[in-house]
């Protein structure tokens, strides 16, 4: 892998983006780490002693609801506090110029792309300000409610207990028919602040490598830094603003 950033962020290249360049970004926990957010695994992986598996499975939910909405309560209080970084604000703005071209793809499930101006983001593994009735087929609807004792868990009108929103451990990612087409037509495929540990996410660098430009972005390099044929090493924060050229675009973006 070049490598051709530092970690102080100060770039020795610049992302070039052509006229008919299709460009994949997949954000990983690092990007919302910069804006306050805990990277569980980073962190041990644990909650208030707990496993994140025992808070973050169908079988924690079956066992006992109450804990995991706790223990996703809290996360979208820690969320709902946080703000874009300028990472998030570089993503965005390198969308209004390409539109179309542009396919976000995030492992994290907190809302900060979009309130940096995303739209239409990939969300693989569910969005944290959205619930879904674990019994029927009710289509996920917004929910920035926390529930908590003493408050009960809450139920559809069916019955059914309501879940967050959320792709638990060994559950199947969402949207992976959009996202599979989106990596298949990608000539460029950029990866920020992720650790290369998870799939199908893991995975993806080596299956457009073939086809498209690889580039890590992030303050170290990944499990899977075999796929890249680049790695800018820095915060994306402080790599992103200022890191892309497109072609016919009067100045690099901005953050």
């Amino acid at each position: 892998m070049n490598r051709l950033g530092s970690k102080s962020g100060h770039l020795q290249s610049v992302i070039e983006i052509g006229e008919t360049d299709r460009v994949f970004i997949l954000t990983g926990a690092g990007i919302s780490a910069e804006s306050g957010l805990a990277t569980f695994r980073g962190a041990g992986g644990l909650w208030r002693n707990h496993r994140i598996e025992e808070v973050a499975s169908p079988q924690a939910w079956r066992r006992d609801p109450v804990t995991v909405w706790e223990f996703y309560s809290q996360r979208r209080r820690a969320a709902l506090a946080a703000q874009p970084n300028p990472g998030h604000l570089a993503l965005a703005r390198l969308e209004d110029i390409l539109g179309d071209r542009l396919f976000l793809c995030t492992q994290n499930v907190d809302d900060l792309h979009e309130r940096a101006g995303s739209r239409g983001a990939a969300h693989m593994h569910g969005e944290l300000f959205k619930s879904r009735c674990d019994t029927c087929d009710r289509t996920p609807f917004e929910d920035r409610n926390t529930y908590e004792p003493p408050d009960g868990i809450p139920h559809c009108g069916c019955g059914g207990w309501i879940r967050p929103h959320i792709c638990w451990f060994g559950e199947v990612p969402f949207e992976m028919d959009r996202i599979a087409r989106a990596l298949d037509e990608c000539t460029l495929f950029l990866a920020v602040g992720t650790s290369g540990v998870v799939e199908p996410a893991a995975s993806f660098a080596a299956r457009t490598r073939a086809n498209a430009r690889t580039v890590y972005i992030g303050p170290e390099e990944p499990t899977n830094s075999y796929a890249f044929a680049e790695a800018y090493l820095g915060k994306a924060g402080e790599l992103l603003p200022g890191l892309f050229h497109c072609a016919g675009a009067s100045r690099r973006t901005t953050g």
